[in-house]
């Protein structure tokens, strides 16, 4: 018994939408998948043209989605797992992080229908719900709202869950919602996944704190500052620094070994001056005294010495490599500062 072997034949306009995905996936460094479920249509177009400029959506069946994705390969077909229900690609040169920052907050408050999912807890808050006294009151009541009719109006006197997270909706809270106009979901475009320079990222790996996230870059590069400075290990961040630290302490240790150093000397002339007059201005017999250093009075405190200042700098430069919010912190202990730390560590 022989069989026939069948060839799949791809219609002109699949294969012709299948080139359209694909250029659109080239056309980008990063490439995603966002769920459109449950969005109308002119909130969907709203959200498309809110986006122009910096990221653009493409909507195909997904059976073509997954095809296109099959064939640009390179990595980006793992996206193929998130390709289910109603969902779309969107591409964009800006980073992952951006992209889903600028997603979550293009999200509007809509109100739930019967049948959904709620999001999240569901509750309706303590007050006045503008409503005069009639059904309703039974209505919230049913729901779990605590209710009563007060001052010639409906009243909610507590907060009150009315619904957790993960429950389904039914009709009677569906309608007490829509009467008091509250709206507990969120529409928009739900990133399920991004693709972006050979790596996959997931919304939990992009839901952070950018700020907290900057001042922990600093504080890092702030703390390696300092370690290299403590180790006196120079990188190009820190060797301005560290030479200025051993120019004072080499000029301190001159200063108090009396080391006649062109680089010393001044500051020993100076020093012994200040101790000459300080002394003459203790003696009560000027005759005792060479004639310059007679009504001598005493000199003031000597300024600090050259080396004293550089020293200073050198414990103010080490103390601001312990602030977070140092402005050097994030620029001058770039990559050249990383890189002496990693030939460090091996």
């Amino acid at each position: 018994m022989s069989t026939v072997r069948k060839t799949e034949t791809i219609p002109q306009w699949k294969r012709e939408e299948v080139d359209e995905l694909v250029e659109f996936i080239d056309s980008f460094n990063s490439v995603g998948i966002v769920g459109v479920a449950g969005i109308p249509s002119r909130q969907l177009q709203a959200m498309r043209r809110e986006l122009h400029g910096s990221a653009d959506v493409r909507m195909s069946r997904n059976t073509l989605t997954i095809r296109a994705l099959e064939e640009v390969d390179e990595g980006v077909e793992e996206l193929t797992g998130y390709v289910s229900g109603q969902v779309a690609l969107i591409g964009t040169n800006d980073n992952p992080f951006g992209l889903y920052k600028q997603l979550e907050a293009s999200k509007t408050p809509a109100p739930i229908n019967a049948g959904e999912v709620a999001p999240n807890d569901v509750v309706i808050p303590e007050g006045d719900t503008g409503v005069d006294p009639g059904p309703f009151v039974g209505e919230l009541q049913t729901v779990g709202a605590s209710a009563r009719i007060m001052d010639g109006s409906i009243k909610v006197t507590e907060d009150s869950k009315v619904l957790e997270e993960g429950e389904v909706v039914d009709d009677d809270l569906a309608n007490v919602l829509t009467e008091l106009g509250i709206e507990p979901k969120e529409v928009g475009l739900d990133l399920k996944g991004v693709y972006s320079e050979g790596v996959l990222f997931e919304p939990d790996e992009l839901a952070i704190d950018v700020d907290e996230y900057r001042a922990d870059v600093q504080s890092a590069a702030a703390a390696a500052r300092n370690l290299s400075v403590n180790a006196a290990y120079p990188t190009a961040a820190t060797a301005g620094t560290l030479l200025a630290k051993a120019s004072g302490e080499a000029k301190s240790v001159g200063l108090f070994a009396e080391i006649e150093s062109p680089d010393v000397v001044p500051d020993l002339i100076g020093k012994a001056d200040a101790q000459l007059r300080a002394l003459a201005a203790q003696i009560d017999d000027e005759e005792a005294l060479p004639e310059e250093l007679q009504g001598v009075e005493a000199a003031p405190a000597p300024e600090p010495a050259a080396d004293d200042d550089e020293e200073e700098q050198a414990d103010e430069d080490t103390e601001d490599a312990e602030d977070s919010t140092d402005d050097d912190a994030d620029e001058d202990d770039g990559d050249d500062g990383g890189e002496g730390l990693g030939a460090m560590f091996g």
